[in-house]
């Protein structure tokens, strides 16, 4: 019997971002909720998701090519010849996934999200979804949406930069391990404006689990501003940026796959 390629794909989809909104929003949450300060910081947090992210490549990578990331979707389907009829299914598994990821922390980590936070407000909104200076004032909503156009732009540039053959990318299935460690990097570096979502799927799909769980406020920032749109919208432009910079930029002037490179050499007389 044939096999339904579609639905393949949107089950590995659905599950690889599932799998690193587990380590993601996990993470957080241990650190969050935790009075001891071995239970992590902000490096471990950086590295579980990088970890999340290497983890749910290997599982989708084979059926899917593992996007988890509509905005990753719809720069492949803009710049590399994916269907666009295909971005909407994926882009609804994508958040599927990480809405059903953020309810399993929700649930598990319950009484130490209730013993931190009873009101379930602000203090530890952040666990699911992303907020401007990850909930401290002085970042503005202007800032934050540049610094989430700016943080997915690295995102897929960098992804293309990987997964071209003609660009020499890692070799051995070393891919979901740098793809991994990118994510790392960009936490690590722009993660104080915004938390770096870089993922409308990632924000999304947990901001709604903690709706629906008892987060009046998911939906807003810390001043009360309308919120969830940012980290959809500027990933999703991010994400376009960063993939017509790889192909105008860089695999413009590549050689066709299997094609010799001639590297000019130096005159003897320089």
């Amino acid at each position: 019997m044939p096999k339904n390629s579609l639905i393949g794909e949107l089950s590995a989809e659905f599950l690889g971002t599932m799998i690193l909104i587990l380590f993601g929003t996990g993470v957080v949450a241990q650190v969050v909720t935790s009075a001891d300060s071995s239970a992590g910081d902000h490096d471990s947090i950086a590295w579980a998701w990088g970890i999340g992210v290497t983890l749910g490549v290997y599982v989708a990578a084979r059926l899917s090519g593992a996007h988890l990331n509509p905005a990753v979707t719809i720069a492949l389907a803009a710049f590399k010849g994916f269907s666009w009829q295909k971005v909407l299914p994926y882009a609804l598994a994508q958040t599927l996934g990480a809405f059903v990821a953020a309810l399993i922390v929700r649930f598990v980590y319950s009484d130490l999200i209730f013993k931190f936070d009873p009101g379930h407000t602000i203090k530890s909104q952040g666990i699911f979804s992303t907020l401007p200076g990850n909930g401290i004032d002085g970042v503005s909503i202007t800032t934050a949406f540049f610094d989430q156009i700016v943080g997915t732009a690295i995102l897929v540039f960098v992804i293309f930069a990987l997964t071209t053959a003609a660009n020499n990318g890692p070799l051995a299935n070393l891919g979901p391990v740098v793809v991994g460690l990118l994510v790392v990097g960009i936490g690590m570096a722009w993660g104080a404006n915004a938390g770096y979502a870089i993922n409308p799927a990632r924000d999304f799909g947990p901001r709604l689990a903690e709706w629906i769980t008892g987060y009046a406020n998911a939906m807003f920032d810390q001043h009360g501003n309308l919120y969830f749109w940012l980290p959809i919208v500027a990933p999703i432009i991010g994400g376009l940026i960063g993939g017509a910079l790889f192909k105008y930029a860089i695999e413009g002037f590549l050689p066709a796959e299997g094609e010799d490179v001639t590297v000019s050499e130096p005159s003897p007389n320089a």
